[in-house]
């Protein structure tokens, strides 16, 4: 069979893609210690006096025919990262890495496989599932001032809703360490964020020293499901509202987030076929 030529040059040879997942692993390294930024790394189980957001997420979803093994190893791997994030504090001035907190997954450290999405495909992965940790502690994050700094997606969408309660697209991929999540903390005030696991869901919050006058409402707007030739795709945009919390919910600014667009690899139950001009 001939060879897919938009296949990138790592995924047609493997040596070369470990050679590149090492090369952007240091030049990270290097960041870290030289861009001058003051990462956060103290904790404090005392709770900061005032919740922002609350938020929680289901442990075991039904993702089509993936081996439901990948989903409770996850859950083991959730419980060894959250260790290295849960009550971390974040005082003006400081960043916010998923990474730099959480370290590389590893055997060793006791992490198992779990499910990985890599190349338009789903697979194991040693510390695969920890997606499910950056992306709730960035719907967090996106109902505050901090400032999303650094943050990737997954450019294909791998599966059907399953009780989705966000906006497609509002997550945020996280692949050691070159595919970080990072916000910066550039207001007078101090974070804090605090992740716990119960039976059946990943739960967090975010908490501030002092209580703000002012929320946010984050949304979606434009969704659609598009067929494109042969192939499906997914678009929205999601956008938030600034609001007085003590003046009824008064907006007071309105700003666009995000525009979303992302192959979809199994075909919807409703779609707008788009004819291409040739």
């Amino acid at each position: 069979m001939k060879e897919n030529p938009r296949k990138l040059l790592s995924q047609r040879h493997p040596v070369l893609y470990f050679v590149a997942v090492w090369a952007r692993r240091m030049g990270r390294y290097y960041n870290w210690y030289f861009d001058g930024r003051k990462y956060s790394r103290s904790k404090d189980n005392n709770l900061l006096p005032y919740r922002i957001k609350k938020h929680q997420s289901v442990l075991l979803k039904k993702l089509g025919e993936s081996d439901m093994q990948l989903q409770v190893n996850k859950v083991t791997n959730l419980r060894l990262a959250i260790r290295n994030i849960n009550n971390v504090i974040i005082r003006p001035g400081e960043t916010f890495s998923f990474c730099k907190l959480v370290g590389l997954p590893t055997k060793r450290k006791g992490y198992l496989e779990g499910m990985e999405l890599s190349f338009g495909k789903a697979k194991p992965g040693i510390g695969g599932g920890l997606c499910q940790i950056s992306n709730l502690i960035h719907w967090l994050v996106m109902h505050s001032p901090l400032t999303v700094t650094e943050r990737y997606h997954h450019s294909f969408d791998p599966f059907p809703d399953d009780g989705r309660v966000l906006p497609f697209g509002s997550g945020a991929t996280v692949f050691y360490n070159y595919r970080d999540y990072q916000f910066t903390n550039n207001t007078p005030y101090t974070f804090q964020i605090n992740l716990w696991l119960t039976d059946k869901c990943l739960e967090g919050e975010l908490r501030i020293s002092e209580e703000l006058d002012f929320a946010y409402h984050v949304f979606e707007k434009e969704h659609q499901f598009l067929k494109i030739r042969d192939k499906f795709y997914r678009k929205n945009e999601i956008w938030r509202n600034k609001i007085l919390k003590f003046e009824g919910g008064k907006v007071i600014d309105t700003e666009l987030i995000t525009k979303n667009f992302a192959r979809v690899t199994y075909t919807p139950e409703s779609y707008v076929v788009v004819e291409e001009n040739i």
